[in-house]
């Protein structure tokens, strides 16, 4: 939960600049006014033990879906994967509170966390793993940058601030406006907002070209190896340089955070703090339009210091959906690409590389064709947005289907998943749960399923597409509602479902099938 007004205006934080540091350097900050509200500076270390996966599995939210127990099985085994990398602070990496780490390596990284907390958000009752992204608020600089990773042993950043992979993808208001929209959690807006605000305009100042423009590398835009530099260059060059490039995932991302932090500015009564943030959307709107869409290939790339396009289709483009950038007349064939099987339309979707690119690899070879299952949720998202929930639900039931084959044979989880085989990702990490927990539990409930929740406005979506009996019990709906869903199985898509809802607080659902809708009243039936 957030710190309560009275507790919030009480907070000072103190910080002192001194001109050399300890370490013989000069202090280069530019500090920032937002940065100074930071409240998460001065937060006393969380002193709460850990939940065991056994003890709270009774609370956590349970699916059932006739004739599919694999993937039931995989959504329990994201759970009992996520508890095990459950972490409490310390005084030696100064961490504030509890959290889920990345199943990476020592460190957790700021994007894997913005999509772990993506499907963490339906076991809040049980473990505030939001609370994750404390600890990176408590490692904000006086100029408002945050390091992309951070050691859980010491706490330090892993990279000096100026170095080109040392912090993005820039998705934090993302996940603070979906804990939101699942909670109604106000308070923690009003805590998180000038960190994200001075957070955003740290990328402005430091990551831009002189037309306003976002630059960033392999590993600070997290698709590691894409093929974004020229070939006679070390294969480093994809990951550590920026090749002067304007890149359009980054653009697009940095859209996303500012349309998001208005959002909140709107929802916590400070707009008129950063208007300069509406400005700039306008302003990436049009030079994303305008100079990084080729009409005749109707995709948008990375635009190169010539001014010609790069030339490569990555799943990054995707973000123009969610960022709502993509003008309606270039839509549908923006997306067809999505549906083409000699492009994005693969055995197993999405992957991260067109297939018609010369460096695609059949076995994923990581971000080079690689199915990943943050930038898959993302592209759903955007759909959704657009109105494309039958597309969004087929790439999502390919997804999970294909994920929970690959549990059923290996008794595990991957890092990432082939893309033209039923195989996990050559190279990946088994037990990644981390970010892959998406799949068997956010995109199963949300495309799969197709229940959307804006708790924060007590409506409840349920687009219901597939044919069998299926639903969910103890469903968490706000902070204070549970409900159980169940719908019947069905002959065909255009039936009408026939569903049973039970809830402890009065909300309004809203039900979909193939060709029909209908709003229902659903009142506060038990306790």
């Amino acid at each position: 939960m957030g710190m309560s007004t009275a507790r919030r205006q009480n907070v000072k934080v103190e910080r002192k600049l001194q001109t050399v540091s300890k370490n013989g350097y000069y202090n280069t900050y530019v500090p920032n006014a937002l940065a100074e509200e930071n409240i998460f500076l001065n937060l006393p270390m969380e002193e709460n033990e850990l939940p065991a996966y056994e003890a709270v599995r009774s609370s956590l939210p349970k699916p059932f879906w006739q004739g599919n127990d694999s993937v039931i099985d995989c959504y329990w085994k994201a759970w009992e994967l996520a508890f095990d990398h459950l972490r409490k602070p310390d005084a030696n990496n100064g961490f504030v509170a509890n959290y889920i780490d990345t199943a990476f390596n020592d460190c957790i990284f700021m994007w894997d966390t913005c999509f772990i907390l993506m499907f963490a958000k339906y076991g809040h009752r049980v473990f505030s793993f939001q609370r994750t992204l404390d600890n990176f608020y408590v490692k904000q600089h006086p100029d408002g940058f945050i390091c992309r990773q951070l050691s859980m042993t010491d706490g330090e950043d892993r990279f000096h601030r100026y170095d080109p992979t040392s912090t993005g993808p820039n998705v934090m208001a993302w996940s603070e406006w979906e804990y939101y929209g699942i909670t109604g959690d106000t308070e923690r807006l009003h805590d998180v907002f000038p960190v994200l605000a001075a957070y955003h305009r740290w990328l402005k100042a430091y990551r831009t070209w002189p037309d306003g423009t976002y630059w960033s590398s392999g590993w600070g835009a997290g698709m590691d190896n894409q093929p974004r530099m020229p070939a006679h260059m070390p294969h480093q060059a994809d990951e550590f340089y920026h090749g002067h490039l304007a890149w359009i995932d980054t653009c697009l991302q940095q859209m996303l955070s500012a349309k998001l932090i208005l959002q909140i500015a709107n929802t916590v009564g400070r707009e008129v703090e950063v208007q300069d943030l509406q400005e700039e959307r306008d302003r990436l709107a049009a030079l994303i339009n305008e100079r990084m869409w080729d009409d005749e290939t109707a995709f948008y790339y990375d635009l190169k210091p010539d001014q010609e396009w790069l030339g490569m289709k990555s799943i990054g483009a995707y973000w123009a959906l969610i960022a709502d950038v993509v003008p309606q007349e270039r839509i549908e064939r923006f997306i067809a690409h999505l549906e083409n099987p000699n492009e994005f339309n693969r055995p197993h979707r999405i992957p991260s590389l067109s297939a018609d690119d010369p460096c695609y690899r059949p076995e994923g070879d990581y971000w080079r064709g690689g199915v990943w299952m943050p930038t898959n949720y993302m592209t759903l998202r955007g759909l959704t947005l657009h109105g494309y929930d039958a597309l969004a639900h087929d790439i999502a039931l390919t997804h999970v289907m294909n994920v929970a084959e690959v549990f059923e044979h290996t008794g595990t989880i991957w890092e990432n998943y082939a893309p033209d085989r039923i195989e996990r990702g050559d190279p990946s990490k088994p037990n990644f749960v981390g970010w892959s927990g998406l799949a068997p539990i956010a995109v199963l409930f949300e495309y799969v399923f197709g229940l959307r929740a804006a708790a924060s406005g007590a409506k409840l979506v349920w687009d219901v597409r597939v044919l069998e009996e299926h639903g969910i019990e103890r469903y968490p709906f706000g902070n204070e509602g549970l409900l159980d869903l169940k719908c019947a199985a069905r002959t065909a898509a255009t039936d009408k479902p026939d569903i049973q809802v039970s809830s402890n607080v009065p909300l309004t659902l809203v039900l979909r099938w193939e060709g029909g809708e209908e709003a229902v009243r659903v009142p506060a039936s038990r306790e």
